[in-house]
């Protein structure tokens, strides 16, 4: 995959999964006072996980030459914390709602 194509794949993903992490996040504030509170923290944390991936691919677009091959891992491994970390919180949120 080409330098461009990955970054515009990866920040496809990242606006598709934020609106997920939204409306998660609204479903959440619609739920009983402990199940909001003990999932707030949740989507804090997942919402940093996001934060840290749009600052990976952020460097992704600004580096130069071949380091964008080296950044990838970096991007991936964002993606993977960021991904499983709301399928977590969704199923747990899901089972217990």
């Amino acid at each position: 995959m080409k330098r461009e194509e990955y970054i515009d794949t990866m920040s496809k993903r990242l606006k598709e999964w934020s609106v997920k992490l939204d409306e998660l996040a609204v479903q959440i504030g619609t739920a009983g006072a402990d199940m909001k509170s003990a999932y707030e923290q949740r989507i804090r944390d997942i919402k940093a996980k996001r934060d840290v991936l749009s600052q990976k691919l952020q460097e992704l677009r600004s580096s130069s030459g071949d380091a964008w091959k080296t950044l990838t891992a970096g991007v991936d491994n964002a993606w993977d914390e960021f991904k499983d970390a709301f399928r977590s919180a969704a199923d747990k949120f899901k089972k217990a709602a």
